[in-house]
């Protein structure tokens, strides 16, 4: 199939281009370089990989790119908390207005496939298992955005959506502002974490398997159609004290210290179930384990600076 993807030259973006290609599909990348990044140079020598400098929010540029595809991923966005309040209103017309544009610009029978965030769960009490049908209940302007957006995308026909876990892994547009990635990186830099409410948990997914999930979507949209999916490793709900013992088994020396006073600005505190993309036939497959020694390698080769999104 032929396929737009807005922001393909982020985090995302750098893994799944090569992951649809590999499965022999056509890949347009339409991105406005915001972060500089050179992720998607290894694709240029693919005879079906093809990229357009500009901004998802360009109605003009939309419209003529759109009319020439069958499938649209939308990965332009601000994301994490910082960038998005740094920039709220470049966060609402990214997240959420350039989706709604997309969206009206589509004819129904092109299939939009969206990454949204489990973030939309906010915080509940990190016991009970957070299923597509619990209340979306975002508690940062990112999280409202992404949900806001969704909800518009579920009203219409030909759509997938997968709330996506904590991200981790090695990207050609890395990031280090992801708990797993961050916390590994002040592992090996720093010697020691410093955690704000160790007790709260979220769910985590490698990039690859995120890539992979988009791929199953792809290969199965007929009977996934119109539905939410939870995308994240069924045995990392994990604590931040239990994902830093995990990154110490790697990094004995690291020191841990659990906060008595103040706090994460970060409140997220949920469990997720991936059951029903499960029963589709889908299972993340890299573990915690293997992406934090993943890591430790990208990390002998990292530059210094660049690399977070605020």
């Amino acid at each position: 199939m032929k396929i737009l993807i807005t922001g393909g030259a982020g985090y995302l973006g750098s893994v799944l281009v090569g992951a649809l290609l590999r499965s022999g599909h056509k890949v347009t990348v339409v991105d406005n370089l915001l972060h500089r990044t050179h992720g998607l140079f290894q694709y240029c020598v693919e005879e079906h990989f093809d990229f357009v400098k500009g901004d998802a929010r360009n109605e003009t540029l939309i419209r003529d790119l759109v009319a020439k595809q069958d499938v649209v991923i939308p990965l332009a966005a601000l994301v994490g908390m910082p960038a998005c309040e740094r920039d709220p209103q470049g966060t609402v017309s990214t997240n959420y207005e350039a989706i709604k544009l997309l969206n009206r610009l589509r004819s129904t029978d092109q299939r939009i496939i969206y990454p949204c965030t489990n973030s939309g769960y906010g915080t509940k009490t990190g016991e009970v298992h957070c299923t597509e049908e619990t209340p979306m209940e975002p508690i940062s302007l990112y999280g409202k955005t992404k949900v806001d957006a969704e909800k518009v995308l579920l009203d219409s026909p030909n759509v997938v959506t997968l709330r996506l876990a904590t991200v981790f892994g090695v990207s050609g547009r890395m990031r280090l502002d992801l708990l797993v990635n961050d916390f590994t990186h002040r592992a090996v830099t720093d010697r020691s974490l410093l955690l704000y409410e160790a007790h709260f948990k979220r769910n985590y997914v490698h990039i690859q398997d995120v890539a992979r999930a988009f791929c199953h979507v792809m290969d199965n949209f007929e009977k996934m159609e119109g539905e939410p999916y939870n995308v994240g490793l069924d045995d990392a709900n994990l604590s931040k004290l239990e994902l830093a013992e995990t990154i110490k088994k790697y990094v004995p020396e690291l020191y841990i210290h659990m906060a008595d006073v103040g706090s994460d600005p970060d409140k997220r505190n949920y469990i997720v179930s991936n059951e029903k993309i499960g029963k589709t036939g889908f299972f993340a497959q890299h573990t915690i384990d293997k992406g934090i020694q993943e890591l430790l390698k990208a990390y002998r080769m990292l530059p210094q600076t660049g690399l977070a999104n605020a």
